[in-house]
């Protein structure tokens, strides 16, 4: 492919994918963070296995900042989905002691 056609494609899915984002209601965020997460493991193990199949030296080093990213961006996620979850739990109040 060419390099305006790959260029189109990039412009064109992150449109696309600003339209699909900005439209989602809060309620769904959590949903979608998890979900997410989850292409983001895949992302990882998909960057290890191809660490664990490289060659040379350019493609260790691409799928290794590629683990790191991908590391970070799913710990992160995850840290977000977990403030966001305690959002939704209610103060509980403490149990009464029962006098004997």
């Amino acid at each position: 492919m060419s390099v305006i056609a790959l260029l189109s494609i990039f412009v064109l899915a992150v449109f696309v994918g600003f339209e699909v984002v900005s439209k989602v209601s809060t309620t769904l965020h959590t949903p979608l963070m998890s979900g997410a997460n989850a292409i983001h493991g895949v992302i990882l193990v998909g960057a290890i296995i191809v660490a664990g199949h490289s060659d040379s030296a350019f493609p260790l080093t691409l799928s290794l900042i590629a683990i790191v990213l991908a590391t970070i961006n799913m710990v992160g996620g995850f840290v977000v989905t977990d403030r966001m979850l305690e959002m939704f739990k209610g103060n509980k109040k403490p149990a009464a002691k029962e006098a004997k």
